[in-house]
């Protein structure tokens, strides 16, 4: 397979990009094509009838923005790309929405934040879903409170019933976060709000929003305190379960990835944006475990599968955003150098 990033590529961004970390700084085995703006947040569906065409999806973040598609060669998909978004910020995808009876697709879902909405579209095929458009946060007065930032889909293990919670821009010190059904009859598909939950320290923003659907639980980075757990589940109410890891972070704590492996092992990848690295901690008890360098530069979001894809991401595949309107994929057991 065909690499962008080769050896020595890699040997200049790895010193050029060192923004204060003191680890040894991996480099990633893909570098994606550029996008035309600002890229922000990635999301990973695995084709399930070739996991070498899977896709990862990524935010270009601006008024003329996109979703953009590539390949697990970084090229960009253009006929799976999404265009002319309104400032697509986070994007997130599920499997086997039931549209009707004996249709169910898979499905990815962004926010639009200068139309206060988000989008709902099928994969791979790249159809609208949403007629337009979800709006959100439609009962807050404040029109800077509606601004939606950060997006993460819940499928319930209870009844199959998917959920979309969504963070904004700025919101108040509790209720920061609302969960939305979405749901499909004959006259199509709808977003219902369900839920209103999280608190917020009011320091900085909420953006980064992770869901573990086999654990029923859902992460956020708030952002200058700590990463918060609640229960993913609207009827197991609002009590936040954990804030934890805050005192590892340089400064702002973003984008969340959930490695999950069989008995409920595996790892929380977060962003520590300012130090240019990652910390990693345990999916069991939320223990810290240890912290890896990336070479990325001011990551907001990332995103894990851990299924083999193809000879490049064998043990799985870790996607990061970097600033430099692109995206960095690494074999997981690379990018880790851990063991479930």
């Amino acid at each position: 397979m065909r690499k962008i990033f080769t050896p020595i590529l890699a040997a200049v961004a790895l010193t050029s990009c060192n923004q204060g970390s003191k680890l040894p700084a991996i480099a990633p085995d893909i570098i994606t094509e550029k996008t035309p703006n600002d890229t922000d947040d990635p999301a990973i569906w695995i084709n399930p009838d070739d996991a070498s065409k899977s896709i990862v999806f990524g935010t270009d973040k601006e008024t003329n923005g996109g979703v953009y598609a590539f390949d697990l060669d970084g090229k960009i998909i253009e006929e799976k790309s999404i265009k002319n978004i309104q400032r697509p910020n986070n994007v997130d995808l599920e499997y086997g929405f039931q549209l009707n009876d004996s249709v169910a697709v898979d499905v990815i879902a962004f926010t639009e934040r200068e139309k206060q909405q988000i989008r709902l579209f099928s994969v791979p095929d790249m159809k609208p879903l949403d007629g337009g458009g979800f709006p959100v946060f439609e009962d807050e007065t404040d029109v800077e409170q509606r601004l939606a930032m950060g997006i993460s889909m819940y499928k319930s293990p209870k009844d199959s019933s998917l959920y979309a919670i969504v963070s904004r821009k700025i919101g108040p010190t509790g209720s920061y976060l609302y969960q939305y059904k979405l749901e499909s009859d004959s006259t199509g598909v709808s977003s219902n709000l369900v839920r209103k939950f999280g608190s917020f320290t009011g320091g900085k923003e909420i953006e980064a929003i992770a869901v573990d659907n086999e654990m029923g639980y859902v992460y956020y980075s708030d952002e200058g305190e700590c990463v918060k757990k609640y229960y993913a589940e609207p009827s197991m109410g609002n009590k936040e379960l954990a804030c934890f890891g805050g005192e590892l972070f340089l400064e702002d704590i973003e984008g969340i990835a959930i490695a999950g492996y069989p008995n409920e092992e595996g790892y929380i990848i977060v962003s520590d944006q300012q130090r240019g690295q990652f910390n990693i901690f345990s999916r069991k008890d939320n223990s810290f475990i240890k912290a890896v360098n990336l070479s990325t530069l001011e990551t907001d979001g990332c995103d894990v599968v851990t299924v083999p894809l193809n000879d490049t991401f064998s043990s799985g595949l870790f996607a990061a955003m970097n600033d430099e309107k692109n995206f960095y994929f690494y074999d997981l057991k690379k990018a880790l150098d851990l063991k479930p």
